[in-house]
């Protein structure tokens, strides 16, 4: 089977194979991608909200229209800096999935960079030093998975180790943020269906994770009203 991969990474793999071939079924990119088909024609609708110009024929599959191309992308110096800038950064995070599909990212920015472009990002990455986690500390792999959940509304179903009680509970909840706290540790808050209330659960400390196919509502509640919230009730 094949390995999951994030949601822009699958709906750029989905563009690819919609200009190399003249016909592309929903079956043959769910079992591709290892997703449901619904997950698929979720995919469809938002390459084609975006202005791709897909068409349907007779229920056998999508095409592109005939002579639409998506057209390269350029990069200024600047531009390719601030990638390099933030690979450092991100490199440093505790999460080994986060680190490994933006240095994919920045694979495919420095592809269509011109020569001295690269010669010039190359050179400025080996000046570039991030002062944290100095040990290259890896705690958890679970960040991807994390973040399409949540941009999907999907509920996830995890295994979490409770420090103080050095006990594992299993829950469902609903993704709602991310966030890294003063430890350097990455956090999501989540709507706990199990105590009924938005928790915090450090994602190092999931022992598990599994996406389900159940997705929720939106939730009112915005960020900012969020963290108000918080302010409130610890008193900052």
């Amino acid at each position: 089977m094949p390995e999951p991969i994030s949601r822009l990474s699958r709906l750029n793999a989905i563009l690819l194979k919609l200009q190399s071939r003249p016909l592309v079924s929903v079956q043959q990119l769910a079992e591709q991608f290892a997703v449901s088909r619904r997950t698929i024609y979720r995919d469809i609708a938002a390459l084609e909200e975006s202005g791709v110009p897909i068409v349907s024929l007779d229920r056998k599959g999508f095409s592109l229209i005939e002579g639409y191309n998506v057209p390269p992308v350029m990069f200024t110096e600047s531009e390719a800096n601030a990638m390099v800038v933030a690979e450092k950064i991100i490199a440093k995070s505790n999460d080994q999935s986060l680190v490994a599909e933006f240095s994919k990212a920045v694979e495919k920015v420095k592809a269509v960079l011109k020569h001295t472009q690269k010669e010039k990002a190359d050179f400025l990455s080996q000046r570039t030093i991030i002062g944290k986690n100095w040990d290259n500390e890896v705690n958890s792999d679970l960040l991807a998975p994390i973040q399409e959940a949540l941009t999907d509304f999907h509920v996830l179903q995890i295994a979490y180790l409770k420090a103080e009680a050095q006990e594992t509970t299993t829950r469902r909840v609903e993704p709602f943020a991310i966030y890294q706290n003063t430890l350097e540790k990455w956090v999501l808050i989540a709507w706990c269906r199990m105590r009924e209330e938005f928790r915090s659960f450090r994602v190092d400390r999931i022992k598990e994770l599994q996406t389900l196919e159940e997705t929720f509502p939106p939730h009112k509640l915005t960020l900012s009203e969020y963290v108000e919230m918080q302010r409130k009730i610890h008193g900052h």
